[in-house]
């Protein structure tokens, strides 16, 4: 899929649902019953530690090509600015800074390496997190307020089935492993991989090659589930079942339209609101019921 095609997804038809739930089969043909191995994505789909981290970056990089001295319109960069952070949500953070790397350089300005660029964005995020992060580690604010709906419930659903999980983050390794440990969900993880300053040697990609490499996995015995484009279809390409998490992160109720539709143009054959329904998802999915 293009850029431009990522930037303007248009509204996908409606699936059917499973009878009584938000549970949205996109793909009804997919083979079930064989699942063996799940990766998750963490932010956005497991954790909502860094909920509105879009709020940090997309202005530190509107600030960034203002100073450049373009005579372009705040109202004008925002835009473009969220139309490529948007299209690389869920690749490692050092892509969307070597994005913008290249703006500030085609606007006539010299810009800093991009790993700067994304140690900065780091700073920033983390003022506006900290206190979820220390609240968590101190007891005084529950896990459950800080993970998508359902999550505690999924993971120990599939772990009683039998399914080994793993995580898969475009966050740095030290943050995902320190904010799973927060929330409690290490234990339920075979593995744990983030992003690494060397970037070349670490994606969503690598894991899943990984996985069924010493697994020897075959299509669909690999679940992935993930609210990101790169990990849909990452998961869609080698064969395995893409859940869809389309949750809206704010009400933390319903469908993000625009997520949905994202995922679906991505791959995924299921799309979920969140994980409260996790019984019926994976019923269906372990092919338990018609």
């Amino acid at each position: 899929m293009t850029d431009q095609g990522l930037a303007a997804v248009e509204e996908q038809a409606p699936g059917s649902f499973l009878p009584g739930t938000q549970i949205e089969i996109i793909n009804a043909q997919i083979e079930r019953g064989r699942i063996r191995h799940a990766l998750f994505d963490f932010d956005g789909t497991i954790s909502l530690i860094r909920r509105g981290w879009q709020d940090v970056m997309v202005p530190m990089m509107v600030d960034l090509l203002v100073e450049t001295g373009t005579d372009e319109p705040r109202e004008q960069l925002s835009v473009l600015v969220r139309e490529f952070v948007d299209r690389l949500t869920g690749k490692q953070t050092i892509y969307q800074m070597i994005e913008l790397a290249d703006h500030v350089r085609a606007r006539g300005a010299e810009p800093l390496e991009p790993l700067a660029y994304k140690h900065r964005y780091l700073e920033l995020l983390w003022e506006q997190i900290e206190h979820r992060v220390a609240g968590l580690k101190s007891g005084t604010t529950a896990p459950e307020e800080m993970v998508v709906p359902g999550s505690f419930g999924i993971l120990e659903n599939l772990r009683k089935r039998g399914v080994k999980c793993y995580l898969a983050s475009g966050t740095d390794q030290p943050y995902v492993l320190d904010e799973a440990e927060a929330l409690g969900v290490t234990h339920y993880f075979e593995g744990i991989y983030g992003a690494l300053d060397d970037y070349e040697n670490f994606s969503k990609a690598m894991v899943i090659e990984m996985i069924i490499s010493e697994h020897d996995l075959h299509g669909s015995e690999l679940l992935g589930f993930g609210d990101g484009y790169v990990e849909i279809q990452n998961v869609s390409e080698v064969g395995g079942i893409a859940v869809g998490v389309a949750t809206d992160e704010e009400r933390l109720e319903g469908i993000d339209a625009w997520k949905r539709n994202r995922l679906i143009v991505a791959g995924a054959s299921v799309i979920v609101p969140d994980f409260d329904e996790h019984e019926r998802l994976l019923s269906w999915l372990c092919d338990e019921e018609g």
